[in-house]
């Protein structure tokens, strides 16, 4: 079967710039207040839910799954690109990560307390959204807690050079309203939502600048 251009794609841009990418991200976290909140609030529901483990889906090098297992989350990564999944497991080789994509997850059903996409479904096209949120729902138990982050706009960004390296990487923005009918559908709660301005880093050394407002939905699985 032929694996869509999406996928291939994607996989090949952030295995390009893996090493890259790491280190402009290592410190992105700590520089933006109202994601450590909605990740802390997340942690939390997981962590008085007891249900079982987080998968972070779109892991990328590691930071955000090291961060949740800071917070006493029992937590794994997941990522399309075997480069950053190699580098998230010598990074972080007490936690695990292993490679897989979306919409379609090697998981069973009913088997995670909570699901993290912290800007991973902005690759898929956006007609897979509502197979990829089923999946999200499928692999959840009752109770389960959902965590998204995402750009805010209507038009998708193409990109074909980063971090020095040539690639064809497709962003699609998306609007929190339209998202979370899309939850909505495929059978969540929305609890909260949550939708800032761009961070500006000042005289950071970071090289993930902002140029759209940034969004976060935290859902849950009705038990």
């Amino acid at each position: 079967m032929t694996e869509p251009s999406y996928l291939t794609a994607t996989r090949a841009g952030y295995d390009s710039f893996a090493a890259e990418y790491a280190e402009a991200a290592a410190d992105e976290l700590g520089e933006k207040p109202f994601q450590l909140a909605m990740l802390a609030e997340f942690a939390e529901r997981v962590r008085s839910a007891g249900a079982g483990p987080v998968a972070d889906i779109g892991c990328g090098p590691g930071r955000v799954s090291a961060h949740l297992a800071s917070l006493g989350v029992d937590v794994f990564g997941l990522d399309l690109s075997s480069e950053m999944i190699a580098l998230a497991r010598r990074t972080y080789p007490g936690l695990r990560f292993d490679v897989g994509a979306m919409p379609d997850l090697d998981l069973a059903d009913a088997s995670l307390g909570g699901v993290l996409a912290w800007y991973s479904v902005i690759h898929l096209p956006p007609e897979l959204l509502p197979a990829a949120f089923a999946e999200f729902r499928r692999v959840l138990v009752p109770g389960g807690h959902l965590l998204l982050a995402f750009q805010v706009g209507d038009e998708p960004l193409h990109v074909s050079e980063a971090f020095g390296h040539e690639v064809a990487l497709d962003f699609h923005r998306l609007r929190p309203e339209r998202v979370s009918d899309l939850l909505e559908d495929a059978g969540f709660r929305v609890d909260a939502r949550l939708v800032r301005g761009p961070h500006d880093p000042g005289t950071s050394e970071t090289r993930l600048t902002e140029r759209m407002p940034q969004a976060y939905i935290l859902a849950s699985a009705p038990a």
